[in-house]
This record gives structure tokens, sequence and C-alpha cells, in this order.
């Protein structure tokens, strides 16, 4: 079969998805309102709270959210062949993804921008909303911590793509002053920025003494005096490490303007051009599928764990975090949620689709596939990979090497996964804060106390435990927690939005719908992850910390969600839970 043919289908789905299916969101569900005070101008602060143009809010919104994501579970999940894999980022971004992230913004809008574990102390109540926030707390310490180590491999991998991820800093402050500040169109000098990334990662590939490649400046691998007495290896993660946890505390306490939207709309330009390349690659090379559509070799069952693997580019409750911590902070105008809500869902399926059709196209036939993804496991390890290889070889279709095809797709996943990490940081900086304003610790709600604090805590998990990849991967440890937490989260915040819109007498089955499915699939998975194999019941040995972290968050998904049904039974309960100060009235905008 021509790949062809799979893209255009999937973004017919797109087109439908966002000319009609988000207008009936917008219009019937959520009713947005184009002259409702949004929190950013009501609570305007010029650091977190920033009215902001709705494509260079999209931008920043797009980018938080995408990370390496809808590269690493797409091209995982393709070990039960593309035809599963396909079907649940195609249905999962349209009819979930979007509902759920449009769904969040306007909910945290309506809320005076608040986070969705604090939204939860009114519309579930004040139980549900610590065990909400221990939840999102985990998740993000975990994003926090495995992303660090990504982008620090990364770093060590792919040393030609160092230099144009740091020149991408001063670019984007600069053009943060020169145009955010003082008034101006992004798009000339973010294509600029894009120009300099782009033609320094083609020196840097050609020219070794442009790579900043720490392990080389420290004598190569097996070094063993390199810096601490610590190996060439583990010493360059060290290094990198430290200097990311350094840049995220700045990055993610200098104002919105200044470095997290004008890099943020840059990363979005540089998504739009790699994603334009791999499209055009497709369309001119014509490739055909030589991967299954379903992989009869398969040992492990695609069902329920396929909606646990593949969360972002289909549906992953960390962009309610996105949409209700930052997002919602810098939106001008309500009815711009449309725009960087659904359309930021529909630009992640966009990806997550091109990453199946690289891996499907990659092979030469079912027995490479198959010595690829001979066991999930090895889909793991070799996922990413694969998809590096297929993306560089639907570039090379209009001409552009392969060495400096991979470079380029290296130079995306980093600046993605280093957009994620300070997003994150900032989330945990807020939820803090939160914390501290509920309990009546005043130094809590403190900028900089907050994100001590929040970057402390990352450095810790990395740091000091051993995650089994060497110094720097801590945050291992809980990663096998992450599929089921996040999408946990996700059915939550849906379960929020579903109770918001049944109180106001409007119809919640668009996200009563998704949020039923991805709860059963999601506390199926992980009761079976629980019960069965972090306990040492199957043939694998006992994971305690695993076990007893997954049923602490598994009892509180249980907990959450029995409160959520009383209240859906007793609507009168439902209503006194409700604070008008938390939604703001609706009235003309100054």
């Amino acid at each position: 079969m021509n790949a062809i043919w799979l893209a255009v289908a999937v973004v017919a789905l797109y087109i439908f998805g966002w000319l009609w299916y988000s207008r009936f969101l917008a219009e019937r569900i959520y009713r947005l309102d184009p002259n409702f005070v949004t929190p950013a101008h009501r609570y305007r602060d010029g650091v977190d709270f920033v009215p902001t143009n709705k494509w260079v809010l999209w931008g920043h919104h797009f980018t938080s959210v995408a990370g390496a994501a809808p590269i690493v579970g797409p091209a995982i999940a393709m070990y039960w062949g593309w035809g599963p894999a396909l079907a649940w980022v195609a249905l999962g971004t349209v009819f979930a993804a979007g509902v759920h992230d449009f769904g969040a913004l306007v909910l945290s809008n309506r809320h005076r921008g608040q986070s969705v574990g604090t939204m939860a102390n009114r519309i579930i109540g004040r139980r549900a909303k610590l065990l909400f926030l221990f939840i999102i707390l985990i998740l993000i310490l975990m994003v926090n911590a495995v992303f660090a180590w990504v982008i620090a491999n990364l770093f060590i991998s792919n040393p030609a793509a160092v230099l144009p991820v740091v020149l991408q800093v001063p670019v984007a402050i600069w053009i943060g002053y020169m145009v955010l500040r003082r008034g101006g169109s992004l798009l000339v000098p973010s294509l600029i920025a894009l120009v300099i990334m782009y033609g320094t990662a083609i020196l840097t590939t050609h020219y070794e003494f442009l790579q900043i490649d720490l392990v080389r400046w420290f004598g190569g691998e097996g070094e063993t005096t390199a810096l601490f007495g610590l190996e060439a290896t583990p010493a360059s993660f060290l290094i990198w490490i430290l200097v990311l946890l350094a840049y995220v505390y700045f990055a993610s306490t200098l104002p919105v303007w200044k470095l997290l939207q004008p890099r943020d709309y840059i990363n979005a330009q540089q998504l739009v051009v790699g994603l334009g390349i791999l499209y055009l690659g497709l369309f001119v090379m014509q490739p055909e599928i030589t991967a299954p559509a379903y992989n009869t070799e398969a040992t492990t069952s695609w069902f329920p764990l396929l909606f646990i693997t593949i969360a972002c580019g289909a549906i992953s409750g960390f962009h309610g975090l996105v949409a209700s911590g930052t997002s919602s902070k810098q939106l001008d105008k309500e009815t711009d949620a449309r725009t960087v809500g659904y359309l930021g869902a529909l630009g992640e399926g966009t990806l997550a689709l091109i990453t199946i059709i690289a891996v499907a196209t990659l092979f030469a036939g079912t027995a490479e596939f198959t010595d690829s993804y001979s066991s999930f496991a090895a889909a793991g390890q070799a996922g990413v990979g694969n998809f590096v290889e297929g993306a560089s070889q639907l570039a090379g279709g209009i001409g552009i090497p392969s060495d400096v095809a991979a470079t380029i797709v290296a130079l995306i996943i980093v600046c993605f996964a280093a957009t994620t990490l300070d997003s994150a940081v900032r989330l945990l900086r807020y939820i803090i804060g939160e914390l501290g304003t509920e309990y009546r610790i005043p130094n809590l709600t403190r900028r900089h106390v907050a994100t001590s604090l929040a970057v402390g805590l990352t450095a810790f998990l990395v740091l000091v435990p051993d995650g089994g990849e060497g110094l720097g991967s801590g945050g291992y440890l809980l990663w096998p927690l992450f599929g089921t937490s996040n999408q946990l989260l996700a059915g939550i915040t849906l379960m929020l939005i579903s109770l918001w819109l049944y109180r106001k007498g409007r119809s919640p089955i668009p996200t009563l719908i998704p949020m039923v499915f991805l709860l059963a699939m999601t506390i199926w998975a992980m009761t079976e992850q629980v019960v069965l194999e972090w306990s040492g019941l199957r043939e694998a040995d006992a994971e305690w910390l695993l076990f007893g972290l997954g049923a602490v968050i598994l009892g509180f998904a249980i907990w959450i969600l029995l409160e959520a049904v009383r209240l859906f039974r007793n609507r009168d309960e439902l209503e006194a839970l409700r604070d008008p100060a938390d939604e703001e009235p609706e009235r003309e905008r100054s």
C-alpha cells in the first residue's frame, strides 16, 4: 500500500475535526464568549499573566505539550503494527485530545487561570483536590527528571545539535525584547532564527570542531579520570544535567515574553518546517508501507496497553496541566481557546501520524520489521532510532543528506523536550505556590522560593537514585508509572470538565464518552501492572517502589471517580460546591 493514502485519510479526518467538530464544541458545548474578560487581562502582571496573540500562544502551547512524546509513543506502539497505532492516533486526536485540551483551557479561563488541581476543589471537593495534586506532583517530577536525562543523552549522542540549540536562547531573548516588548510581527524574526539554527546545524554536521562534544573533550569513552573520578560519559551527563537545571530555573522565572513566548514560536515554526519537509518527502518518494498492519508475532496484548503507550498524539493528561497552568494565563480572548487548544492537539496528531508512516516505510520487508520489534521491550529501545532513520529517509526524498537530516531531527526533538522541561518546572512552581496558599505557607507562594524547591526536587530525583541507565537516570525508577498516571490525569480532567458542563446545564456527552473509555482502559492497565506485575505475582521480581506508589495513585484515582459519581447523582451537592468568585462574571472587555 502506498503510504500517501494513509496520510490523506487521516489528514481528511483532522480537517473534519477542525472545521466542524471544534466549531460545534465552541458554539454548543463550551459556548465561547468574545466579551469575557480573560485572566490574562484581569490579573495582568507582565510575568505570568500576559495577553498574547493567539498564534504566538498556539506556538507556546503546541511546543510545550509536544516534547518528544508524539514521536516516542507511536514509534514504540508500532510493535503491534501500524493499524492499531494509526486508529488510536486518528480517532483519539479528533474526539479525545482536541476535546480535552480545548476544554481544560476553557475551564481554567473561567476559573481565574487556576490549574486543574486547584479547580478540583470547587468542582469535586477539597479531598479530591488534594488527591489530584498528589498525582500531578508525581507526574510532573517524572517528566522533569526523565526529560533532563533524555536531553543530556541527545547532547552526548548528537553533539552536532548542541550549538544550534544553545544559539536559540539568545536569539529568542533578542526577539522577545525587539518584537514582543516593542510590538510587531514575530513571523520574519522567527524565520530568520530558523535560518540561523538550521544553517548552524549544517555547519556543525560537517565541521567537527564546531561540535560541543564533552565526551571527546574528556578523552573519549573509558577515560576514568575525566571529572570527580567519573568516566567521560557519566561526567558529561553530570555537566549537561547541571546546565539544564540552571537553565530551567531562569527560564521558568523570567517573564513569559522574554524567552518562553518567542522561543516557543520559533519552535512552532521549526516543527511546521520539519513536518513540511517530511510530508513533502512523503509525496515525492511515495514509499510503500512495508510494516504489517497488525503484528501477529506480538506476544504482549495491545488492549489496553496501546492507549497507555500512545498518549501525546492521541490524548495526554500533561496537556491539561499546560492548558490550565500556563496557556490560560496568556489567553487574549476566550474565542482564541479553539485555535490554541484544539488546533494544538491536531498539530500533535500530525506529528504522530508522520512518525507512524516514517517507521512503517523504513523496513525492506516484514522480516526486518520483526527483527527490530521482536518484543515490546525491544520496541522501547529501537522505536526512536527507527523514527530518526525513517524521517531521514523521507527527508532524503527532497535532496537533504541523511547526516544533516539526522542532526535536524535531533535538533527538533531537543528543542521540544527543553520546552516541555522548563514549562513543567514553571507548572511545578505554580502548584507549589497553590499549596502554599492552601496551607497558608506564604513563603511557598514566592516565585524564586517555589522555583528553587521545584528544581531541587527534580535534581534530587535525577541525580541521587540510579534508574538503571547510569548517572542522571533516577527518573527512570518511576517512569513505568508515567503512562498510566498521565492517562489517569487526562481522564480526571475530562471528568472535571464534564461536571462543570453538567452543573451549567450543558450536554457533557462529548467529554463523558472519551472520559469513560480512557478511565476504563487506564484503570484496567494500572490494575494489571500493580496487582500482577509489580507485586511479583507473575514471573518478574517484585518492584516494591512502583507497587507502593502505583497502588496509592490507583486508589486515589478510584476515590476521585467515586466522588464524581456521587456528585453526578446529587446535583444539589454539586451546585453547593460552586464558589461565585471562582467563575468570573461575563462582562464587556475594556
